[in-house]
């Protein structure tokens, strides 16, 4: 009788890559056998049940191998398909595979159940952009971008912020490759002179992911912009934002109130989103009614009402914020303040027993009290709703993998006292960039009985910020500087995302 091994977890040395080329996703899926390696005549496959065993049978017969199955969990053998089949085949080694292919063949339908790591044999445009988002998630990009220029076409990723360009394809796909993005987004391929908007919900590697699409027209061709929301990632916690322990606690206090106007500021792609989610998810109980108006809504939030809004029929913000009111709700979320109509609905209902959360467009959390007056919203309205502003920037988080002290150059001693920096030095794990993630930078500003005045006497921002700061708010590039100083960023970092702030004392 056949002996059998078993392990708790599959490590990456365990496993010979080019092997796992001649095995089909598919049939590893099916089966719950993950091939592991070659070995004196041997092949080491990891299965979880009789099912695998039987299926390691058939599958060493065929590469002319003894089998030598390795017993682990399930799970164990879905997580390592999901991860080991993941780094396969790249963009770059597709477009080497599909050179000279029928390029026009694209207009097949997409089956939204398959994982496109399956989608294997399909026509070659499909492959490519299955490879694009292939290795976007794998990269933990927030975007893929598909830019047409003159005489070329480029396909970037961000990554942490950054965009990295990772393929330039033949122009002569462009038409094709921008139809089959519009296909899976359910969008019209023959409207080549509007902007689009749509979404996209798929698999990739096991891990359910949603796409905002974006299609504008440029003067060579449509520009397509994919937004990458993995739906597994979860709603984070005030603490893991990157808040400050004495932030999170001011905050609390103010998602405490039952009334009043709590405005997260910053430009787009700032993790505003984010935050007000982490507020939402800290304050949610049975007790309270929560809903929100979006758009579009990012993530499911457990036992809270979500609206998302749609234009194209006339609900906007302020429609749906209106709806919400009839709703008897005791916290309002609204995904942003774009206009005099949306402000004053907000403030009314801030006015009226509610506690209202939104985003605004500004710099930093004092210019959000001067940009509502821009608006056309009475200073006396904004000074008796408003309870905080919270101004927010991502930072690129230092690899904890590769991370090394040193001495601070002239330049950085400028800007914080410390004798020790930290810099990441680049590894497999952070792809040599010396960044893993990102985390928050903050600026919390409190509405006290002052500042109230201030508003009602329409004085400028730059004034208030001068008082908060004198009543101790830390600026974004001080919050900045203080985790750079703890090892959590660089300075180089804080520099890149806040500007100079002119202090007057």
């Amino acid at each position: 009788m056949m002996e059998i091994k078993t392990i708790e977890a599959i490590k990456d040395e365990d496993v010979e890559l080019s092997l796992i080329k001649e095995v089909p996703l598919s049939f590893a899926k099916a089966n719950r056998v993950m091939p592991l390696r070659r070995e004196d005549g041997r092949l080491l496959a990891a299965i979880a049940d009789e099912r695998g065993m039987l299926a390691l049978w058939d599958l060493s017969k065929s590469l002319g191998l003894k089998p030598l199955p390795i017993n682990v969990s399930a799970g164990v053998v879905i997580d390592a398909i999901n991860r080991f089949y993941g780094q396969m085949g790249s963009a770059e080694e597709v477009m080497d595979n599909i050179a000279g292919e029928d390029l026009a063949s694209v207009a097949t339908v997409f089956e939204k159940p398959r994982d496109i790591l399956e989608l294997t044999e399909e026509a070659p445009i499909i492959r490519l952009l299955n490879a694009f988002l292939q290795q976007a998630v794998k990269e933990r990009a927030s975007d893929i971008h598909i830019e047409p220029y003159e005489k070329e076409l480029e396909v970037r990723l961000r990554v942490d912020g950054i965009l990295h360009r990772v393929l330039s394809p033949p122009k002569i796909i462009q038409d094709a490759l921008i139809s089959r993005v519009k296909i899976m987004a359910n969008l019209d391929i023959a409207e080549k002179r509007l902007p689009q908007d749509g979404r996209i919900r798929l698999l990739v590697g096991g891990r359910d992911v949603d796409i905002r699409v974006s299609i504008i027209p440029t003067s060579f061709g449509e520009r397509a912009v994919l937004r990458l929301l993995d739906r597994k990632q979860g709603v984070l916690g005030l603490w893991e934002v990157g808040l400050s322990q004495e932030d999170v606690k001011r905050l609390e206090e103010l998602l405490q109130r039952t009334n009043g106007i709590l405005l997260v500021t910053g430009p787009t792609g700032s993790g505003k989103s984010t935050t007000l989610y982490a507020a939402l998810n800290r304050i949610h109980t049975e007790e309270k009614n929560i809903i929100t108006v979006e758009d579009p809504v990012e993530y499911q939030l457990k036992g809270i009402g979500q609206m998302h809004v749609n234009p194209k029929i006339g609900l906007t913000f302020a429609s749906g914020l209106r709806s919400i009111l009839r709703q008897d709700p005791d916290v309002i979320m609204v995904g942003e303040i774009r206009d005099f109509e949306t402000a004053e609905i907000a403030i009314q209902a801030s006015l009226t027993g509610h506690l209202v959360l939104s985003t605004l467009h500004t710099n930093d959390a004092p210019s959000a009290l001067t940009r509502l007056i821009d608006m056309g919203v009475e200073p006396f309205l904004v000074a008796s709703s408003l309870i905080g502003a919270l101004a927010q920037r991502l930072v690129r988080v230092i690899c904890p993998h590769c991370k090394e002290s040193y001495k601070p150059t002239p330049e950085e001693a400028r800007y914080l006292s410390s004798s020790v920096l930290y810099r990441g030095r680049g590894c497999e794990k952070c792809g040599d960039k010396g960044y893993l993630g990102r985390t928050g930078i903050f600026e919390l500003l409190l509405i006290d009985d002052d500042i109230r005045h201030m508003i009602t006497e329409k004085i400028d921002s730059q004034s208030i910020k001068n008082y908060a700061v004198s009543k101790g708010m830390k600026v974004l590039r001080t919050d900045g500087f203080e985790k750079a100083a703890k090892g959590i960023t660089s300075v180089e970092e804080v520099l890149r995302v806040t500007q100079k702030d002119v202090i007057e004392t």
